[in-house]
Parts: structure tokens; C-alpha cells; sequence
């Protein structure tokens, strides 16, 4: 697969089956990532994997927090608003999953359904999380963002689909204390990773992209 059949098939999964990726199949998928490129050859990133018991202790734990009602925690703060023209995609999102067959329980609301996957890490064997010293700039959350996306195309060469998601990193602190991450480490992203569900109807989405004319600028070509 080249990089670009890559960019073009890869898209964001809601629904794992849950056989599991291997030990090797992760390593491979790293040591590609790793290449990214980062300011001054920094590589501030530190990688953490959960997957089997852990990753469902982490998983349990995120669930009851999330039926006790208890917000989120980001190491990273949230956007507490968004500009319009980013909230009508938001909408225009939400709109296209209310679509789709299956998505909720009958009565159920569609954000409460979306929500309640998202809680449980969309049933994704592997999630790897993205961490970095406090100490950095959000220069060094870039070069982060850079090897999110290196993970995710590494991934698509060996067959294994992935999910990058906020609430994957919800409760950091319950994810600190399963993976020994030290308290200087912000815990940044989290990515799942796994074999979609090619039955739920849920995977079937593609979202739309903007127009190129209306993103890209080019003067003096």
C-alpha cells in the first residue's frame, strides 16, 4: 500500500471485532511511527500500549466513571468553544450518524449511545497512548500530532484499522496508574487500533472533506 491509497482508505473506526493484535504487529507499527520527524530531532514523545487485562481494567474503569457522571480530566484541555463554521461540521457529523441503522437502542439518545462507545474505547483490543513531558510547549504537542497520524498510516500497512479519539484519554489518571506512567508525563492522545466490524453499519461512514479550492492557497505557481 502506498501512502496515498493509505491517507485515502483510512478512516476513523467505531466498531472493533475483538480479536487481538499481536505483540510484533504493534512493535512493526511503532518502529515505522518513530520516523516522524519532530523539532530538532526531539522525539518528545513517550509511547504506552494497553491491551488485554489492562486495557480492560482501563476500560471498566472509564464505564463506571462515566455512569457515576463524572467529567472528564484532560491533561490537555478541551476547546470550550468552537468558531461556527467548525460547530456546522460538528452538526453536520452528528446529523450523518443519526442515519444510521443500529447506532442506538430504541429510546435511546444518539450522543448517549455515542458517548457510551466512546466510554468503552469502541471496543478496540489495542490503544496506544501518546504521552510528553510536562515541561514542553505545544510546539512539542505538533510533533505529537505528526506521529498520531504515522501511527494510523504504519497501521493501515499491516491491515490494522484505528480510531484516534479524546475520550480515549478521559481519566488520565486511571491510565497513569495502569501503566506506571510518571506524573511528569501529560498524557496527551490515545489511538485504538484493531479489525473493524465490517457488519455494524456504524463503519460504513465516511465523512466529507472540504472542497481543495476552498483550503488551499497557492500564489506563484
Amino acid at each position: 500500500m502506498n501512502v496515498i491509497e493509505a491517507l485515502d482508505s483510512r478512516t476513523s473506526i467505531r466498531a472493533f471485532r475483538p480479536d487481538p493484535v499481536s505483540r510484533e504487529t504493534i512493535l512493526k507499527i511503532t518502529a515505522a511511527a518513530i520516523r516522524s520527524p519532530s523539532w530538532a530531532n526531539t522525539q518528545p514523545w513517550e509511547i504506552y500500549v494497553a491491551a488485554g487485562e489492562a486495557l480492560n481494567r482501563l476500560r471498566q474503569g472509564f464505564q463506571d466513571r462515566q455512569r457515576k457522571g463524572m467529567p472528564r480530566n484532560l491533561d490537555l484541555p478541551a476547546p470550550q468553544k468552537w468558531p461556527d463554521t467548525l460547530q456546522k461540521r460538528i452538526a453536520a457529523l452528528m446529523a450523518d450518524r443519526s442515519k444510521i441503522p443500529e447506532v442506538t437502542s430504541p429510546g435511546q439518545d444518539l450522543r448517549q449511545a455515542m458517548m457510551d462507545r466512546n466510554y468503552r474505547f469502541f471496543d478496540a483490543p489495542v490503544v496506544v497512548y501518546l504521552c510528553m513531558d510536562r515541561a514542553l510547549t505545544p510546539w512539542s504537542v505538533f510533533d505529537i500530532g505528526m506521529l498520531s497520524q504515522s501511527i494510523m498510516l504504519a497501521a493501515q500497512e499491516f491491515g490494522v484499522d484505528s480510531i484516534p479519539a479524546v475520550m480515549l484519554v478521559a481519566y488520565p489518571d486511571l491510565i497513569r496508574a495502569e501503566l506506571d506512567i510518571l506524573p511528569d508525563l501529560l498524557v496527551l492522545f490515545g489511538i485504538g487500533l484493531g479489525y473493524r466490524d465490517a457488519q455494524q453499519p456504524l463503519n460504513q461512514l465516511r465523512t466529507a472533506r472540504r472542497p481543495l479550492d476552498e483550503v488551499v492557497r497557492i500564489k506563484g505557481l
